[in-house]
C-alpha cells in the first residue's frame, strides 16, 4: 500500500567536525539522503561548528507498506559531511543516521511529539568519532487533503536568507545575547584567533586578534596590548547546545601567509560563564 509522506530535515548546527584544511579548519556542508532524494545545505566557509539553520523539505516521498509499520518503524536518514574544496570534488568527513518523528494524516501535530526537538547525533568517520549534530527530523503523511492539510512552517524568522529556509522558530534554539572576554597572559605568537560557530576571520594586531562568529552572526575583536579583548555573540539560553570554542595558533609569514602551529577546544564553557546577581532577590535581602 503506497502511503505519500513529506520530510522535514531540520538542519541546525555540527560541531567539532574534522579539520580538512591545512589551516586546521574545514568548509563544511551536509548532504542528507532519504529513499530516492538527497538534499544539501549550504556551504560555510572556515569552520568547525558550522550553524547552518537550515530547513531541507522532501516533497512527495513515496514508501510502500502498511500505516502503522511506517509510524513505528520509518526508514532511516542518511546524514554525510563534507569538505567542499575550490578545485577537485569535495572531501568526505562523516556520517551518521537518524531516524525521523512520524505523523500519519489522522494525527494531531501537538505535543509531546510535536514540533521536534533539536537531538545530538554521533558523527563517524570509519571507525571514529568526527563531531556531532544537531538537527530534527519529522516524516508527516500527506493525506486526501493534500499538502495544506499539512502543519504549517513557522515563521518567518529574524534571518533574511532569501531561498534558504531557516529552522522554524518552535524548533530552533532561543538566543541571548553573552559577551565573550578573553585574556592572555602570555603569548609569543602573532596571530590568536577563536573560531566560534559559523565563521573565522583574520585581522592585524599588535599582539594578536580574537576572532568569532556565533550562530550566523559574525563578531571580531582585537586583542589590546595587555593582552584583552571581548566580543558579543549570540548563544541558545540552553547551555547544552552551546558550540565548543576552538582556539587556533598561527604564525604570520611574508606576503600574507600564515602557518598552523597548534589548536585547542574547548568543549564546554559552563564553568565560564558569568551570571549576574537577580537585583530583585539583592533587593528583598537588603530590605527583608
Amino acid at each position: 500500500e503506497k502511503q505519500v509522506f513529506q520530510l522535514r530535515a531540520h538542519m541546525y548546527q555540527a560541531r567539532s567536525l574534522f579539520a580538512a584544511d591545512s589551516s586546521g579548519l574545514s568548509d563544511p556542508f551536509a548532504r542528507v539522503f532519504f529513499i530516492s532524494q538527497s538534499q544539501c545545505t549550504e556551504v560555510l566557509n572556515e569552520t568547525l561548528c558550522p550553524t547552518w539553520d537550515q530547513l531541507l523539505v522532501f516533497d512527495n516521498v513515496e514508501l510502500y507498506g502498511e500505516a502503522h509499520e511506517m509510524r513505528d518503524d520509518p526508514p532511516i536518514i542518511v546524514i554525510e559531511i563534507y569538505d567542499q574544496d575550490t578545485v577537485g570534488k569535495a572531501d568526505f568527513m562523516g556520517r551518521t543516521f537518524a531516524k525521523p518523528v512520524v505523523k500519519m494524516s489522522d494525527e494531531h501535530y501537538c505535543p509531546p511529539r510535536f514540533p521536534p526537538q533539536l537531538e545530538y547525533y554521533q558523527i563517524y568517520r570509519g571507525n571514529s568519532t568526527a563531531g556531532d549534530l544537531l538537527a530534527a527530523f519529522e516524516l508527516l503523511q500527506i493525506g486526501p487533503g493534500g499538502k495544506s492539510d499539512l502543519p504549517p512552517i513557522d515563521g518567518p524568522t529574524d534571518v533574511d536568507r532569501g531561498p534558504i529556509l531557516p529552522v522554524p522558530l518552535g524548533i530552533r534554539p532561543v538566543l541571548s545575547k553573552y559577551r565573550v572576554e578573553v585574556i592572555a597572559l602570555e603569548h609569543q605568537i602573532l596571530m590568536f584567533s577563536i573560531v566560534w560557530g559559523k565563521r573565522a576571520y583574520q585581522m592585524s594586531a599588535l599582539q594578536g586578534s580574537v576572532c568569532t562568529g556565533c550562530t550566523g552572526r559574525e563578531a571580531v575583536a582585537a586583542l589590546k596590548e595587555q593582552g584583552t579583548g571581548s566580543l558579543l555573540a549570540d548563544l541558545p539560553e540552553n547551555e547544552l547546545l552551546h558550540p565548543p570554542l576552538n582556539i587556533r595558533v598561527v604564525d604570520c609569514r611574508a606576503f600574507g601567509r600564515y602557518t598552523l602551529v597548534g589548536s585547542h577546544a574547548v568543549s564546554s564553557l559552563r564553568k565560564f560563564i558569568y551570571r549576574p546577581p537577580d537585583k530583585k532577590a539583592q533587593h528583598w535581602n537588603m530590605t527583608g
